[in-house]
């Protein structure tokens, strides 16, 4: 069986971006899985399209993204960008309890509050 992922490289860039700005592409690269010459084309595709907006800061870039445009899917029900990056990441930073998509697809750890560790019992 392929690998295989729920999200496009796009998608997953695009939820780099969205935890840090400042990401580098050696760092969206990494992450995501990609050659930095892929990173890079994936950015120029999101900016070109007006989902990515790129600043400069210095030497480095700063990406923002454009949460009210509509997906690009026409059967989509005109869900904005920012609809989808919602469900993704969330404020109290619940997708640090997601395992990376990398590995294992969007499955999500048990929470460690809801788990108490078993007593030992002893039998006679």
């Amino acid at each position: 069986m392929a690998d295989w992922s729920f999200l496009t490289n796009h998608a997953r860039v695009l939820l780099c971006i969205a935890h840090d700005p400042g990401v580098r592409l050696r760092e969206i690269a990494a992450r995501t899985g990609v050659t930095e010459r892929t990173a890079y084309g994936i950015v120029t595709d999101l900016t070109e399209a007006g989902y990515v907006v790129k600043h400069k800061d210095g030497r480095r870039n700063r990406y923002q993204i454009q949460a009210h445009l509509p997906l690009p899917e026409t059967d989509s029900r005109e869900r904005a960008i920012g609809e989808i990056l919602a469900l993704l990441t969330s404020a109290d930073d619940e997708a640090t309890r997601i395992i990376p998509v990398a590995l294992t697809g969007l499955v999500r750890q048990p929470s460690p509050s809801r788990y108490r560790p078993s007593t030992p019992t002893t039998s006679i």
